[in-house]
């Protein structure tokens, strides 16, 4: 019988991917508006459940709070930004890259030991990236290097949030994020238009579906451990792909799938040499 927290997850990484694919099909608006479509929708939601359950709007922590905000948006706008020109299964492989330089990164900030698997995993990943990049044209330098500024700060969001976890309440967390996404994307209001017509469903579902993802993705690891979730949190791709293809008409050649295959598999390796550090540990 599979258990609430496969069921959770999966529910989450497929709420993510319609997200995505709303994101994508919103290329004609300005990429920070996007932004603010995905934060104000999931704000809408959030800050009414903290005023009513009294949870801390500040928090204990506002400086690293506003750092987590701050990466947060980095991230989710260099990747919107890609998005609207590289295909949605591209975009998600490459992005995919963020929990190896959150590796890197929480040994050298946290002080948390990486094995010689964990360095493998990289090299195997980012050869994915190499391939994927080298062999699909419809990558350009610019959509290349956004996505990879916006992995790198996924890497960041998941030290911030690792060091946060145990000090700050969830929302409190997912908050700051929404709100810092709102305000910075207000910076670029002059570049918006209003949504006409069928545009306000993806405007409207975009905001839904990342709070559901967001949800369901929190129940899941609160419901089961890590080292059994990490692995299906990979069908999010598996979604793009299939959505990509039925939506948007993109298809592989064997060469850039090559490319997502090594990403995925270098993921996976990571996820085996953390599981396997905590058995023997």
């Amino acid at each position: 019988m599979i258990s609430k927290g496969i069921v959770f997850i999966l529910i989450a990484t497929f709420a993510f991917a319609i997200m995505n694919a709303m994101a994508k099909e919103l290329s004609d608006f300005d990429p920070m508006q996007v932004v603010f479509f995905r934060a104000f929708g999931t704000f809408a939601f959030i800050f009414p459940t903290m005023l009513l359950r009294k949870i801390p709007i500040i928090g204990h922590n506002p400086k690293y709070l506003f750092l987590r905000g701050l990466v947060g948006v980095i991230s989710l706008s260099t990747f919107f930004m890609a998005l609207q020109k590289v295909p949605l299964g591209s975009a998600i492989s490459i992005r995919y890259l963020g929990p190896i330089f959150g590796v890197v990164l929480a040994a050298y900030f946290l002080k948390e030991k990486v094995k010689s698997l964990q360095w493998l995993s990289f090299f195997i990943a980012f050869s994915g990236v190499i391939v994927l990049k080298g062999f699909d044209i419809r990558i350009d330098i610019l959509s290349f290097v956004l996505l990879l500024i916006s992995a790198l700060f996924v890497g960041m969001v998941f030290v911030l949030v690792r060091y946060l976890s145990a000090k700050e309440h969830y929302l409190t967390i997912i908050n700051y994020f929404m709100v810092i996404s709102i305000l910075f994307s207000l910076l670029f209001i002059n570049s918006w238009r209003m949504p006409i017509e069928n545009e306000w469903y993806p405007v409207i579902g975009i905001g839904i579906l990342g709070l559901i993802g967001q949800v369901f993705m929190t129940r899941a690891f609160q419901t089961e451990n890590t080292s059994m979730l990490a692995p299906f949190k990979y069908m999010e791709l598996v979604w793009a792909l299939i959505m990509g293809y039925f939506l948007f008409g993109e298809t592989y050649s064997w060469l850039p799938l090559l490319g997502i295959i090594l990403i995925i598999t270098g993921m996976l390796l990571n996820v085996y040499s953390k599981n396997k550090k905590e058995v023997t540990a």
